[in-house]
Formats: C-alpha cells, sequence, structure tokens
C-alpha cells in the first residue's frame, strides 16, 4: 500500500502588508485581541448577552432603532443574499439600478431567487438622480427596489436621501447594500426610511471578513413573517405554518436567523464565536472615536490622497461630487500600461496593497483605499511616496515630493 507522508507545511507567517486597497483592509489591533478570547457555549448565557450587546451597538451604527439588527455568519454576500434571498419571492418584480460592478451582483442574487428583474444603468463613474429612480418606480411598480449605496468598483457613493419616502409611496420595499461605506460615510436608515441594510467588516468597520451586520425595518419583517417557516423537529405543538412560500435558503433565511437571535434561540446554526467578538469590538472601536468623527477622518485622508495623486500629474476617475470619501479611483497613466507592474512592484518593495477594478475598467483604473484603521496620515505619505518612486522607475514623469507634499498641505490646513 502506497504510504502518504501528511503535508503539513510551514508554520503560518503572513507577510507584513499595508492594504491600501478596496478592501479588506488592516484590522484594529483591539479586534485582533478579542478574536482571541476563549470559547464559549453558543447558549451559554454570558454568551448571549454578547449576542444582546453586538444588536444593540450596531443599531447606533446604522442610526436606527430597528430591533432586529444581527449579524449574519459569512461575508457581506451572505448578508445581502439573506436580504434579498428573504424579501424577494418567485415572480416579484425587482428594480435594481446599476452603477457598477455590484449593481450586477444584486441582480444576480434577484434572478437566482426567481425574481423579475428591470434594471437601469449609468455609466461607470456616474450615479443617479433620485428623479430618474423614481421615475422608473412610477413606471415599473416593483416590490423590491435592490440599491448599492457605494460601489467600490467606480469609487463613486449613490445618493440615497429622498428614496425610502418614494418607495413607500408605492409600496416598494428598499434594500441597500452599504458594504462599502458603514463606518466611513452616514449610512442613516431611519432617517432615510430604508427597509433593509446590511454590511461588512472587512472595509471602513475594518474588521476581519466573515461577518455581516444587517439590520430589518418594520415592512421589510412583515414580508418576511408572511414567508416564516421552522424546521422539522423544532416546532411546537400549536405551530402553524405561514402562507406565504418558504425562502429558498435554509442558511439565509431571515425569519429562522431572528428566531435564534431572539430570546427563543431557536436552533439553527452555530454561531462564529470568534467573528461575534471581532463584530463586537469592531463596533465598539468604530463608537469610541465616535461616527462623526470617523467620518471626518476618512474625509480628511481621502482629500489629502486626492490631492497627492493630482499633484502627481495623476488624473481622477468619476465624478468628484459623488465620490466616496473611503476609495479612490484614478486613471492609469499609458507609461503604465495596464498597471499590474506598477501594483506588483509596490507589494513587493514597499508592503503596500493598492487595486484595480472590474470589467471594462480593469487595466484602465487603480483604487486607493482610504478605510478604517488605514485611513491616517502616517499611511497616506507613505502610500503616495512609495507610488511616486514606483511610477518614476516605470517611466511616468512626475514632480519629486509633489504628491507628499500635497497631501501635507491638506493635513496642514
Amino acid at each position: 500500500m502506497k504510504q502518504y507522508r501528511p503535508a503539513i507545511y510551514q508554520d503560518l507567517d503572513p507577510s507584513p502588508r499595508l492594504l491600501m486597497g478596496p478592501g479588506p483592509v488592516d484590522v484594529y489591533p483591539r479586534v485582533l485581541r478579542a478574536m482571541s478570547a476563549p470559547m464559549l457555549g453558543q447558549f451559554d448565557p454570558e454568551f448571549t448577552e454578547y449576542m444582546n450587546e453586538t444588536m444593540a451597538l450596531y443599531r447606533q451604527i446604522y442610526r436606527t432603532d430597528n430591533h432586529w439588527t444581527f449579524l449574519v455568519n459569512g461575508t457581506a454576500r451572505a448578508g445581502i443574499e439573506a436580504c434579498l434571498g428573504s424579501l424577494v419571492a418567485k415572480g416579484d418584480r425587482v428594480l435594481v439600478p446599476i452603477f457598477g460592478r455590484f449593481g450586477h451582483l444584486l441582480t444576480e442574487i434577484c434572478q437566482r431567487v426567481g425574481g423579475e428583474i428591470v434594471t437601469m444603468e449609468t455609466e461607470w463613474g456616474t450615479v443617479f438622480e433620485i428623479n430618474e429612480i423614481a421615475e422608473a418606480i412610477g413606471k415599473h411598480q416593483p416590490k423590491v427596489v435592490a440599491m448599492v449605496h457605494g460601489d467600490t468598483s467606480t469609487t463613486t457613493v449613490q445618493p440615497l436621501e429622498g428614496l425610502g419616502a418614494i418607495c413607500r409611496e408605492t409600496n416598494a420595499l428598499l434594500y441597500v447594500d452599504a458594504t462599502a461605506t458603514l463606518g466611513g460615510m452616514p449610512v442613516e436608515v431611519d432617517a432615510w426610511q430604508l427597509d433593509a441594510v446590511s454590511a461588512g467588516l472587512q472595509k471602513c468597520m475594518s474588521g476581519p471578513p466573515g461577518s455581516s451586520p444587517v439590520t430589518i425595518g418594520e415592512r421589510a419583517l412583515e414580508k418576511i413573517s408572511r414567508r416564516k417557516h421552522i424546521e422539522g423537529g423544532l416546532r411546537s405543538t400549536d405551530y402553524v405554518a405561514s402562507d406565504g412560500p418558504a425562502i429558498s435558503s435554509n442558511y439565509l433565511d431571515m425569519g429562522m436567523l431572528m428566531d435564534y437571535w431572539s430570546p427563543l434561540r431557536l436552533n439553527h446554526h452555530t454561531e462564529s464565536t470568534s467573528m461575534l467578538y471581532a463584530a463586537r469590538e469592531t463596533a465598539r472601536v468604530v463608537l469610541d472615536e465616535g461616527l462623526e468623527s470617523g467620518f471626518a477622518r476618512h474625509e480628511r485622508a481621502s482629500s489629502a490622497l486626492r490631492a497627492g495623486l493630482r499633484a502627481m500629474g495623476l488624473e481622477l476617475f468619476g465624478e468628484q461630487a459623488h465620490r466616496m470619501t473611503n476609495v479612490t479611483g484614478v486613471h492609469i497613466p499609458q507609461a503604465c500600461g495596464d498597471g499590474e507592474q506598477v501594483r506588483t512592484q509596490m507589494l513587493n518593495d514597499f508592503g503596500i496593497e493598492i487595486g484595480t477594478s472590474f470589467g471594462h475598467l480593469a487595466g484602465k483604473i487603480w483604487r486607493i483605499g482610504t478605510m478604517g484603521y488605514v485611513c491616517r496620515k502616517p499611511n497616506i505619505l507613505r502610500s503616495l511616496n512609495a507610488l511616486e518612486a514606483v511610477l518614476r522607475r516605470n517611466g511616468f514623469d512626475t514632480t519629486k515630493n509633489a504628491g507628499v507634499d500635497a497631501a501635507y498641505e491638506v493635513y496642514d490646513e
């Protein structure tokens, strides 16, 4: 019989990096420490109290009174699928305004659960006027409007104020993907009348990917309740099935997730203990700083980065009036081809990661993040200095130290 030697590889020892791309980004040290805390049983009263605290913390982050504000185990996409899979039933008409790669993602998820999809698109780097979306809602009468808030593929953010009220006039539910903006830009769930919102930890919240905070309002809850289902083996003797179609995913069934997060603690999955610790501590870090202070820090770092890029002779991508303050798009200069050699040298020579984009923007723009823990003056200056050095080595003519000097001026104001 052939003998197999176990391959145990080397000790885990990741190279130190400064993650200045569109996410994931460096994790707050406090969060890393929290993740090393001991395991608790999922129904240990101490652990369930941590769950309750996590719900309360994310109500503050989302600026909402929604009771059903909790975590979905999985990356940001798990939260998106849980929301849309629970809100969109087969045959439901869904309007998806697309201004970047992630609008197409929402479209695909809704298609997979049987939704009747209507899309509207605008040029990447631009966003919609609210009246354009309102007109489409009036024309198509969707049951759900699914919207990305900030799309990192185009580095633009869609204004949402007023859209919730328009949806309520036509009895449409408004779902928003706030993965890229939560913690870095205002996400006003109650003030904007958003019915369901999901996000992730790995961008402006500066936590690890693997947990998705979601918040569900009363109008969305009403629809989810009509599709409520309890697994066999858990039903009480007086259980009465709901009259709506069952949610197709078991793992991402919002009704069952809510039962798990409720005082019932009805068995569903096993909560990812270390990720709950991470999500709880991430929220505490963000709230310790203060939401408004955090937004201002992101804005200032973004302004310094953009000033530095312009001073180096680079052209910014997209409508600057609707730019995200946590990721900046910049055209790749002709001298640098598709930009991959610059990215490789930034990573290998300076330990700094920046991103490219998707689809027709791949090889056309770089995306440089100013998110969460990395969104600090030393990191902005270090990144501009490294980028200038690599650009010069690749044949792009720029004035020495122009980028860093321009960023200094922003920080000195």
